[in-house]
């Protein structure tokens, strides 16, 4: 099976990205789960409102993905380790906008 298959079975959706969009650089993690994101320009959002953006190409290079009723975003596969969600650092839990 190709990766191109396989991004089919395992994302939801993959929207198109804005050619201004941001790329997910850290994660935020409270009790070894991801809660929020890093963005490329250092702003941290929340994981449902990271999902919201990415649904409307505001974040590039994910997919969105779910498990029961929760959506999550998941790499788009393109060869690269470097890049993969889970291979990202992690970083403080300030959520802006609060």
């Amino acid at each position: 099976m190709d990766g191109q298959n396989l991004v089919k079975q395992t994302l939801d959706q993959i929207p198109q990205a804005n050619a201004n969009a941001k790329r997910i650089v850290g994660l935020v993690k409270e009790g070894g789960k991801i809660t929020g994101y890093q963005l490329s320009d250092n702003s941290i959002v929340e994981k449902q409102q990271a999902v919201d953006m990415a649904k409307q190409g505001q974040i590039a290079g994910v997919g969105i993905a779910h498990r029961g009723d929760a959506e999550y975003l998941k790499s788009i596969p393109d060869g690269s380790e470097n890049n993969n969600l889970g291979n990202l650092p992690s970083v403080s839990p300030q959520i802006q906008g609060k």
